[in-house]
Order: C-alpha cells, then sequence, then structure tokens
C-alpha cells in the first residue's frame, strides 16, 4: 500500500530535487525531509521510522509541500510580472 512519489514528467526530477534543496536550506535533497523533521520536532531516522504517529509523518511532507508549493507560486508571479512590464 506503499505511495509512491511518481512525477508526471520524470524529466523534472532533477529540478524539482533542487527546489527541494532551495525551500529546506539543505546541500542534499535526500537530508530535506530530516532537517524539516528536526524543525518540528519528529524523531525521524534514517531506515526504518514505521514506528512514528501518522500525524507526525503529516508534518514532515505538509511542512516541506508546502514550502514547495509557495516558493513555486513565488516563482510564477515573479514571471508574470516580468511578462507584463
Amino acid at each position: 500500500m506503499g505511495r509512491k512519489n511518481k512525477l508526471l514528467v520524470p524529466e523534472a526530477r532533477a529540478q524539482m530535487d533542487e527546489l527541494r534543496k532551495k525551500v529546506s536550506h539543505t546541500n542534499a535533497a535526500s537530508e530535506a525531509k530530516f532537517e524539516a523533521a528536526k524543525e518540528q520536532g519528529v524523531p525521524l531516522q534514517h531506515g526504518y521510522n514505521g514506528d512514528i504517529k501518522a500525524k507526525d509523518a503529516g508534518k514532515v511532507g505538509g511542512h516541506i509541500g508546502g514550502s514547495m508549493v509557495k516558493e513555486l507560486v513565488r516563482m510564477a508571479e515573479k514571471q508574470l510580472q516580468e511578462k507584463n512590464k
């Protein structure tokens, strides 16, 4: 029943990883969730994390995803402003 984070455009993976690094202020996209977990006070560890609450897991994913969406909206608004000049 595991969910896969499958992109509609697989070629966008590198750009999405770059965005994740940018919004999480980390050097590696794979470390973004651990940084977000630390900020949220969630005891996320490398490896198995099946013992954490779904609510806590949602805090981590929601924080990262929400930050990415905010950044994408900011980028789109900037492009629209530049286009209208």
